[in-house]
């Protein structure tokens, strides 16, 4: 229970934080980017977990390690349940961001490489930002559209260059992913504004408990499991790290600056992927990758300097 012991110590320490102040615009960015360091460990993680776990065991597990996680957290800081009205809102969460974008990412990486498909989720901060306009009617400036699109337009020509100029199945559950996980970000950023962030995740990991236990054992029984140490280390990164803790901060990052903003930190997390896809998987990066790094940079420095 080591594990959940400090989920819990980091969790009170953001609870402390919260009740004290709210954070500044540039607390919000680096909270925010603290869950995109996170974020981008989650696919290198699931490849090491798919070493010892079938695809619909290692999210299945994942989720119930992190609900049981969430829930020791929410249990021991006595948090009460939240209010009915905000139940449609986390079960949005739930489906995007534990479920949806986990399961669809995960049976990309059977035949994908991280890398590549690293590249293809930066997608998601112009997803986001559309669904959030969309969403919560914010408006940001035709800079930070221009910016936006421009970035986009970098990783998808990244994308395009490597895969060959086809779509694959793995770039069509990708592409799945990106729209529930934008769903799942655009709903926990605009439920963050009236409840502490890190109780957005926890209950919507809560949420999924009773359907993840069933679940995990039905695909535990029907897929075979060959534990190693990088599995293990993969699964219980993927559960406390990227699905716990790195939401987190980033739903309290995304509450301080606007979700559109804070979408746009997440053009790094691809990069960020590249390199821990290069230190961990032993994958290979192209010339194309420093390019695409500059470009994406740029991006981000002129959507964080943009007003709505």
């Amino acid at each position: 229970m080591r594990a959940q012991s400090s989920a819990i110590a980091a969790t009170r320490i953001a609870v402390t934080t919260t009740s004290a102040t709210k954070p500044t615009g540039g607390t919000g960015t680096l909270l925010a980017a603290l869950g995109v360091v996170a974020f981008s460990l989650t696919f290198p993680a699931t490849a090491w977990g798919l070493e010892g776990f079938g695809p619909w065991s290692l999210v299945a597990v994942r989720c119930v390690l992190a609900a049981l996680v969430a829930g020791g957290c929410l249990v021991a800081l006595r948090v009460p349940l939240p209010d009915r009205r905000h139940l449609p809102g986390l079960a949005v969460v739930a489906a995007g961001v534990v479920v949806g974008f986990p399961l669809l990412s995960t049976l990309a990486l059977r035949t994908s490489t991280s890398a590549h498909a690293a590249v293809v989720v930066g997608l998601l901060p112009l997803t986001t930002a559309l669904l959030s306009a969309l969403r919560v009617g914010t408006r940001p400036s035709r800079t930070f559209w221009t910016a936006a699109l421009a970035g986009a337009a970098a990783v998808a020509a990244f994308t395009v260059q490597q895969s060959g100029g086809a779509l694959t199945t793995a770039d069509l559950y990708l592409f799945g992913a990106l729209l529930v996980c934008a769903a799942g970000y655009t709903e926990g950023g605009r439920l963050a504004r009236v409840m502490p962030g890190w109780q957005v995740i926890g209950w919507a990991l809560v949420l999924c408990l009773p359907l993840a236990v069933p679940a995990a054992a039905v695909a535990l029984a029907y897929e075979p499991v060959h534990l190693t140490a990088r599995s293990v280390a993969g699964l219980l990164w993927l559960a406390a790290g990227s699905q716990f803790l790195g939401l987190v901060v980033w739903y309290r990052g995304m509450a301080a600056i606007g979700i559109p903003k804070a979408s746009q930190l997440q053009l790094a997390q691809p990069l960020l992927t590249l390199v821990w896809s290069v230190l961990l998987l032993g994958e290979h990066l192209t010339v194309a990758a420093p390019l695409t790094a500059v470009a994406v940079l740029v991006c981000i420095a002129v959507t964080q300097r943009a007003r709505g």
